[in-house]
């Protein structure tokens, strides 16, 4: 990737681009963390959207981890970006640090969703939420892997059905809020 090549993708002189970024580290710093904000603003939207539907934490969690999975042209897009970057992640610190504090926070997502299950009882009491955490994140993380690789053998209701059993193992219990959403006279 060139500061030329970029801007003529964009359809703009090289000059604007250097306007704006002075050298090509600085363009993939913000591209790198573009797409990490994207990524969060449509998990926190399908939060929202799932505590207002009355979901059940375990839909939220498989919801959101849905959304780092290559499962459709956005997705996927974006997936191949994250991907690019993890490799040049692994030679500057900036990027590096972007990633690192992207996956921090998915795994602290992860991980006080599983504490909030366990305060309404979808999760067992003795369940470490940051390793079962660290547990699904990773198991996520090689599901798209694979969904990238070899795509006609991991076809998304598969893919899905892998994540579900995933979090089966945490989420083993219902929400006593739900329950008592369910036997409310509606």
């Amino acid at each position: 990737m060139t500061v030329a090549r970029a801007a003529a993708e964009a359809g703009m002189s090289v000059g604007l681009v250097q306007h704006y970024f002075t050298a090509k580290g600085e363009m993939l710093l913000a591209t790198f963390t573009r797409v990490n904000q994207r990524f969060t603003a449509r998990v926190d939207e399908l939060v929202n959207r799932g505590e207002a539907e009355g979901r059940t934490i375990a839909e939220m969690v498989r919801q959101a981890l849905s959304e780092l999975m290559p499962l459709d042209d956005m997705r996927r897009a974006e997936f191949l970006v994250r991907l690019a970057f993890a490799g040049q992640a692994a030679h500057d610190a900036r990027l590096a640090a972007v990633q690192q504090e992207t996956l921090a926070g998915v795994r602290t997502r992860v991980a006080r969703s599983i504490s909030n299950g366990t305060v309404c009882g979808e999760v067992a009491e003795d369940v470490d939420a940051a390793t079962q955490a660290l547990r699904i994140v990773a198991f996520t993380e090689g599901l798209a892997q694979h969904a990238h690789i070899d795509p006609g053998g991991t076809p998304e209701s598969v893919v899905l059905a892998a994540l579900d059993d995933q979090l089966g193992h945490v989420f083993t219990g219902e929400c006593r809020s739900a329950r008592r959403r369910c036997a409310e006279p509606g």
